[in-house]
């Protein structure tokens, strides 16, 4: 797609307004390691791990330098207060933080400056910046499919901001019993790690059905692995038990 085909055909929005404003109201909490938002704090180190290993050896970078992703475009799409935006920025990226939510882009920004960190923060869609003829080196669509209005528009958008030899990392959550006892029921209700409605069950994508969304925008989910939860070492991990959590890696088929 040329920029001047991206500037004049306008795309219909994936965005789910009440999800929209479910994470609006939570905006102020991002950086708060015990708050609403302490399950991604956890998270967090497990997929930085996965990111930035098999970046490295997509771009064949030493990951043990001290900036290995130097000199690649990346795009944090609905990157929330910045937890993912800000440690590829530290690892030398060139990074672009997306989400709809203007609430979280002030946040993620101010949060970025006192860090001294320059990370080109934007409220705009995966739409939008098609549209604006963007393109990256890889891609963070991570734990957000499972909140928009249209999953595979949002994949084919997402596809379309891809450079040739760009990958996307993927996250989100299988539709399974066992993810809906513990995600839903665990997180929100027993625990309450998370507040009551973050997640809906029925939007909840299968391994399966995220290959399929990610072949029909013409895509390859070449890699993926399971995530778990260990409550005695109170850390996540790679497994491969992908029936709750799960992450992949994709490229242009």
């Amino acid at each position: 797609m040329s920029e001047s085909q991206a500037t004049t055909e306008p795309m219909s929005s994936t965005i789910d307004p009440a999800e929209l404003a479910k994470f609006t109201a939570m905006a102020e909490d991002w950086w708060n390691p015990t708050g609403q938002f302490k399950p991604l704090h956890k998270f967090n180190p497990v997929r930085l791990t996965y990111i930035r290993d098999r970046l490295c050896a997509h771009f064949e970078r030493d990951r043990h330098a001290d900036k290995p992703l130097s000199g690649l475009r990346l795009l944090d799409i609905g990157c929330g207060g910045g937890l993912l935006s800000e440690p590829m920025a530290r690892l030398g990226a060139d990074v672009v933080g997306a989400d709809a939510a203007e609430a979280n882009i002030k946040t993620a920004a101010l949060h970025a400056e006192q860090q001294g960190l320059k990370i080109d923060y934007r409220a705009v869609t995966a739409e939008q910046l098609v549209q604006e003829g963007e393109t990256f080196d890889a891609i963070l669509n991570m734990e957000v499919i499972e909140h928009v209005a249209d999953p595979q528009a949002f994949m084919t958008a997402c596809s379309a901001l891809m450079n040739p030899k760009a990958v996307m990392f993927l996250a989100t959550l299988n539709r399974t019993m066992k993810a809906f006892a513990l995600a839903i029921v665990g997180a929100e209700y027993v625990l309450r790690w998370l507040p009551r409605g973050t997640h809906e069950w029925d939007k909840f994508i299968t391994p399966k059905e995220l290959e399929n969304m990610a072949e029909t925008a013409g895509l390859e989910l070449f890699t993926s692995t399971g995530v778990s939860f260990n409550p005695l070492s109170d850390k996540w991990r790679e497994s491969g038990d992908m029936s709750v959590n799960y992450m992949g890696m994709a490229r242009k088929a």
